[in-house]
């Protein structure tokens, strides 16, 4: 980033009556009536009143301070970017959501989606419950010498057990989603407050800019 001092000695150096121009990284055409901040990297040219160069001044700037200059300019570069990129964030928020009612519709909507997958699943293990009990039925035949009981019974048991377990943990991982599902929406209720209350200020303020002052 430039010095102070560099600065300083630029502000000395203007002339009553000059015209500073420049051409910056953008590749805009600048003028000013005393040397361009944004031009101290790069050359730039003093005019007189009828349009005659003067001189020409720069770069004023040490290969530190060019270095400096060039990662203060990517930092505010990079800084820009992500404030537009929240504010059209905001934008596509307050347009999916503009109020609390279509808010509260979407996460109810997503909320019963996971509930009717889970009771699917849980559907499915009161299916294997059942299917279990034959099961346990068949091997009393067998409890003297469970060995005894068929390979294809057995195979059948633990492809029960197998089943029941994955499908307790699918459960399991639905509420866990549920939860999720709620913080993000949460947390997604408390943004768009803000910026509801934003939306609303400037309306209020015209309102009562507007209302006869007996009202008020």
């Amino acid at each position: 980033m430039a010095s102070v001092a560099v600065q300083c000695a630029w502000a000395q150096q203007t002339n009553a009556g000059s015209i500073y121009t420049c051409v910056d990284r953008q590749g805009r055409r600048l003028t000013a009536d005393r040397p361009i901040a944004e031009c101290l990297d790069r050359e730039q040219r003093e005019l007189g009143p009828t349009g005659t160069v003067r001189r020409q001044i720069g770069p004023s700037l040490t290969e530190k301070e060019r270095a400096a200059l060039e990662v203060q300019r990517r930092k505010e570069a990079e800084e820009r970017a992500r404030q537009q990129e929240e504010r059209r964030r905001e934008r596509v928020l307050t347009a999916r959501y503009p109020d609390k009612a279509a808010h509260d519709k979407e996460r109810a909507s997503a909320i019963q989606l996971l509930e009717d997958v889970t009771t699917v699943a849980e559907k499915r293990v009161l299916e294997l419950q059942q299917q279990r009990k034959a099961l346990e039925t068949e091997m009393e035949f067998y409890q003297r010498d469970p060995a005894k009981a068929p390979m294809a019974l057995r195979r059948k048991i633990a492809e029960n057990d197998a089943g029941m377990a994955e499908q307790r943990r699918f459960v399991l991982n639905q509420e866990q989603e549920k939860r999720r599902i709620h913080q993000r929406y949460d947390a997604e209720l408390a943004q768009l407050r803000r910026l509801w209350a934003a939306q609303m200020a400037p309306a209020a303020a015209a309102s009562d800019v507007l209302l006869p002052a007996s009202t008020r």
